[in-house]
Parts: structure tokens; sequence; C-alpha cells
């Protein structure tokens, strides 16, 4: 008995060294966040110029700072958050975009005197003061500024938008559960303890983190012997879907349906997706949802000048071909292609927020392509699903519309994943008219600073799933020159998801000016999707998988070379966020929620002070 009691505590403080170890440690590089870098936000920039200056500082050799610390493959919110972070950190970095503009997915694109964002929708936990906010406001220098959106925030629709069943997610913890109990007043206890079990679960997602710290050997053992399950309810979980979870709570085909309606914001059914990531997703909204004030190209536009600041630099119309390797397997740098030239740059850290995909499998050297470690990584993942997006412009401010700031989530039927399957087994000809969920928002209506630039107009954008296999046999076709019979098949998507539209809205209908569409191609193209796939690497059952998230970390096979962006985390702009810290804490060699956990405890301790 006292021998196997001595085991458990030897296991216990060699875990809490390792848990030290990971989340600081010695210190070997300055504090990025040893003081609030906050500062009064600036008025919005309007001037196109000016805008173009910081987000299309296109690439010429002469452009390319001296003396890099860094090299960063990509301006996602993953590569661009890293940079910022160890730019904060007395380092000098260099992004390099493929695009014309930064900012990945969360960059705007304008076309007919309309803007449309393409991938920050809307955010949770950004409400003043939060962890969440303080860390982007640090990463910002408080210049991004947040607009909390209406309550509810999201309204599920069930059985089509005419005639559908309408289901309201209200802002607030209480006010969640309380809307939930109203629309469905025979299942308050089965509503009760999904919602304990959801928020209990959330509690340890930071573990997903650790994980990628701690060192594989001992997560191994943690894993195998329960310990870690014991340890995290989150991992305790992760082999549950979230199907089989609330098949434990209740027997209502609508209710089931409106505690798994979010999955598209990760991208997979109900019966395929782990519990606990659905359970973080759904806690992140618990208490509401915010946008971008002045749209999602502000994230960008006030990350840039803080990489700048350090001698750093953002560099557009800059495809990197590959990453280069020294004489002993380390990473060194990367060519980029300018033209028919290729120019080769060099630094001691190179960092991919390409993905695992494009880094592993098109911008190493063949040759480290087939080291078992990057292929038992590979084997790992999987591609994810792909996106149909429609964008329209319409005549008239959102008061004229009747437009609000909120989602609607419109699903053919009750059972999500009948719909969904349903619909990816369709023929690309059919698919249209079997549309498993439909995707729709009013940016314009989200931001409260959208009238300063477009004064009498509004946006509009609808997204739904679309498997690559129906627009493959054009990806080598150039960018508006796929041809008809592209565009034909686009057109059918596009009348159909506007149908759905108008079933919401249907006061729009004579007030359209533009409608474009961007298809896995789009994704393809311009953020380099290798499928066109929304969110990176499938975020299904096995990726969620103890070996696999613990697996899959910024260090590399390759010395040198770091993983950051979504296939590192989760997806969506907080996934991203946090796969950047990770990633510049294994850079930097020192876990740097250490120090912001502190800095927060300090804001918080002076908000106080102020206050009283």
């Amino acid at each position: 008995m006292w021998g196997y009691l001595l085991v458990v505590a030897l296991l216990l403080l060699l875990l809490l060294f390792a848990v030290y170890r990971a989340r600081g440690g010695r210190r070997r590089s300055p504090n990025p966040f040893l003081a609030d870098s906050r500062r009064p936000p600036s008025p919005l920039v309007t001037d196109k110029d000016a805008r173009n200056k910081v987000l299309k500082q296109a690439f010429s050799p002469d452009r390319v700072p001296d003396h890099l610390d860094a090299i960063v493959v990509g301006s996602g919110y993953g590569g661009l958050a890293a940079a910022v972070v160890l730019s904060k950190a007395g380092k000098r970095v260099l992004v390099l975009e493929q695009h014309g503009k930064a900012g990945g997915c969360c960059h705007t694109f304008n076309k007919k005197g309309f803007e449309f964002d393409v991938g920050i929708h809307y955010v949770g936990q950004m409400r003043e003061n939060s962890f969440q906010r303080m860390i982007v406001d640090q990463l910002t220098d408080g210049q991004l500024q947040w607009a909390e959106m209406d309550s509810p925030f999201d309204v599920v629709v069930l059985g089509g938008p005419m005639n559908g069943k309408k289901f309201y997610m209200y802002s607030g913890q209480k006010e969640y559960v309380d809307g939930l109990k109203k629309q469905f007043p025979d299942e308050a206890a089965a509503i009760d303890r999904f919602v304990t079990l959801v928020r209990r679960t959330a509690k340890g997602s930071s573990h997903m983190a650790l994980l990628k710290m701690l060192p594989m050997p001992l997560v191994r053992f943690l894993n195998s012997t329960g310990l870690l399950g014991l340890i995290s309810p989150f991992c305790r979980m992760v082999s549950k879907s979230l199907s089989e979870v609330i098949a434990g709570f209740t027997t209502n085909a609508d209710l089931k349906a409106v505690f798994s309606y979010i999955f598209p914001t990760y991208g997979v059914i109900p019966t395929e997706s782990s519990f606990p990531l659905h359970a973080l997703i759904s806690d992140h909204y618990s208490k509401g949802a915010w946008y971008p004030q002045g749209g999602a190209s502000e994230i960008a536009f006030h990350s840039i000048p803080i990489i700048e600041r350090a001698g750093g630099a953002v560099l557009t119309r800059a495809p990197v071909q590959s990453i280069l390797v020294d004489s002993q397997g380390k990473a060194c740098g990367v060519s980029v292609k300018k033209g028919q030239d290729l120019t080769h740059l060099f630094a001691p850290v190179v960092i991919s927020d390409a993905g695992i995909f494009n880094t592993y499998e098109r911008l190493l050297p063949e040759k480290l392509r087939a080291l078992p470690a990057i292929r038992s990584q590979l084997s790992m993942v999987q591609h994810g699903v792909g996106g149909f997006s429609v964008f329209i412009g319409l005549r008239g401010s959102k008061e004229e519309l009747g437009l609000e700031a909120k989602n609607y989530y419109v699903y053919k039927h009750n059972n999500l994943d009948e719909a969904f399957t349903s619909y990816l087994n369709s023929s690309r000809e059919t698919a249209a008219n079997n549309f498993p969920f439909v995707y729709i928002a009013s940016p314009s209506a989200k931001d409260p600073l959208w009238e300063k630039k477009y004064p009498g107009r509004s946006t509009l954008v609808i997204l739904t799933a679309a498997k690559y296999e129906w627009f493959e046999e054009w990806k080598d076709e150039r960018v508006s020159k796929r041809g008809t019979e592209y565009e034909d098949l686009k057109n059918i998507f596009v009348e159909k998801l506007v149908e759905t539209v108008l079933g919401i809205y249907p006061q729009v209908q004579d007030k359209i000016e533009h409608i474009s569409a961007g298809t896995p191609l789009s994704n393809q193209h311009y953020i380099a999707a290798p499928r066109g796939e929304m969110y990176g690497a499938e975020h299904c059952l096995s990726r969620m998988q103890v070996e696999v998230m613990a697996t899959v970390r910024p260090q590399t096979p390759i010395p040198n070379l770091y993983l950051t962006g979504q296939d590192v985390l989760v997806g969506g702009f907080v996934g991203a966020l946090h796969s950047a810290l990770v990633c510049a804490s294994a850079v930097l060699q020192h876990n740097l929620y250490i120090d912001l956990f502190q800095l927060h405890r300090k804001i918080k301790a002076d908000h106080f002070k102020k206050k009283n």
C-alpha cells in the first residue's frame, strides 16, 4: 500500500516538474508581456492608400530587413500573431504572404463599391477585461475594438427558411440557459445537465496547449495509465462523439439539433466530432458574440505596425517555393518566387502558417518529406471539408433593410447528420438542391463603423459546405478564366443560396446590386487551402485524440522549423491566436501564458483601483 502511494507521489512530483518546465522554466528571452501596451484607440483609417501601405506591401528583395531573427510563411492570424509576439520580445521578423493582401482569413476584399469579409464572422469571449480580450489587446496595442452583437446572436432554423421552426441563442450564460428552457419547457433538466457538462469540459480546454508543451514520453505515460483522464475532463471525453453524448440527455430531435447547431464552425458532423471540441466552441459563445469594429481587416491592420516597429516587415505577393535546409538538416530560410527569379532569404528560425499539408508535402525539400516522423504526422490528419461563399452587396442602410447583427443557421431538417451526409453524397449537378445548412449574416450590420465607410450600403454573406471534387477539374485554370461550365455550376449554387436568403430577408430582393461567389477553388487560390478547406485539417474524432493533439505541435521533426495556425490547435480566430502563443513559447523557450496571466492580474487590479 505504502509502496503504491510512494509511486503515485513520485509520479505527481514528476508531473508537477514537467508542468513547471512547460509552463515557465528559466526565461531565455525578454518578456513580451511585461507591461500593458494598450493606448487610446486611434480614429478609423478609411483612406485607401494609407491602408494599402500597411496591408499591401508587395515583396521585393530590397524591402527585406537585414539580420532577420525569424521568417513566417503566411499572414493568417496564426502567423501574424506569432510574429507580433516575437517582435514584442525584440525579434526582427519577416512575414511572407502569397496573396496580394495580408491577413489570410482576416482579409477583406472590395468589389463594386462593397467590402466583404471572408473568414471572421463573429468571435466569443471579447468582453472588456476578459482574458481573451486582454491577449488581443496586447497584440494590437489596444487599437482593435470590438462591437457586441445582438441578443439573440444566433438563430437556428430547422426545416428551411420559409416554414422552419426558429430557435434563439441569447447572450449571457443565464440568459442562454433560460432561453433554451423557455423554448423547450419539458427539457429543463436535460438542458441543465448538458450545459453543466459543456462548461466543465470546456474548462479543461487549456490542456490541449499543455499537451503540446509536455514531453511526449510523459504524455504517453499519463494517457496510457489513465492519469490524464483523471486530471483533465477535456481529455477524458475526447473519444466521445457529440451525438453519443447528446443522446444521453434527450430524445427530442429538435433539441438534439439545437445542442449541435454550431458544428459548421468547425466543419464536422455530430456523429464524427469530438464532444470536447464542441463543448469548447459552445462555451466560447455562451456569453455572447462580438465583431471587430471597422471589419475583419482591422485585425491585420493593427498587428503589422508592431512587427514593423521592431524592424520586421510583412510583405505580400511573396509565394514561398520551398523551405531551405542546411547541411545539418536544419531549417535556415526560404526561397521566394518573384517573376521568374528565386530569392533565397535566411533566418535561424522558420515558422510556417501555411498548414501542415502545404508545409510537409509542398514546402519541404523532397528528401525530407519521406522522413518517418513527417509521414507519421501526416497520417494522423486529413483534409477538411471545402466551403462555398456568396457575397451580396445591397442598396440601403441596415435600418432601411431591416438587417440585424446576428447569424442565421438554416438547416434542411433536424437530423443534421443525415442532411449533411446526403448532401456530400450528391453529384455536383444535384448538390445545390440538397443544401444541409446555410449560414447567413450581415457583416455591415455587425459593424457600427460601417456607415462611415459605406453610407447607404449593406452586405450579406452566405456560407455552406462544398466538396472539392465537384470543382476539381478546373483547378489548373486561371482565376476568372475557368470557362462557362464552371461559371454555370457556380451560378446554380448561387441561385439556390440566394433563395434561402430571401426566405430570411425577403425585403432585400429588389435591393441587390452585386453578387459574387467563391468555391473551394477560390479558397485554394486566395488562402492556399490545398483542397479548398474552410478550417484546415479536419476536426474529426481522430484528430482530437491525445496522441494526435500532443504529436502535432509547433516543433517539427526539422530543427528550427515550427508550425503555427489552425492545424496546430483548432480552427477559428481564437484557435489561431492560441496556436501562435504556443508556437512563440516554443521559439522563445518559455511559456508565455505565465506572463499573460500575471499581466491580466495586474490589469484587473489596476481597473479595480480606478473604480474604487
